[in-house]
């Protein structure tokens, strides 16, 4: 397991082949094996939203329930 900060509340967390981002304290998106993207459905605020694009970088994402990201990390 490895953090990594990216900015102001924004960090990332190696977990395995996943790649979580947490915004705040939440995990918003991940990537498994550095190709397939999913990022949450919940719709948050604005600075939650310009984490998820930011990390995107462009890539397509699946939307998954934030359940699904909760799980990831407990």
């Amino acid at each position: 397991m490895k953090l990594n900060p990216i900015e102001s509340n924004m960090t990332e967390l190696e977990i395995g082949n996943k790649n979580v981002l947490f915004s705040y304290r939440t995990p918003v998106a991940y990537c498994e094996n550095g190709v397939r993207f999913f990022k949450t459905s919940k719709k948050w605020g604005v600075t939650t939203s310009r984490h998820i694009n930011k990390w995107l970088n462009g890539a397509n994402a699946k939307e998954v329930e934030q359940e699904q990201l909760d799980a990831l990390v407990r």
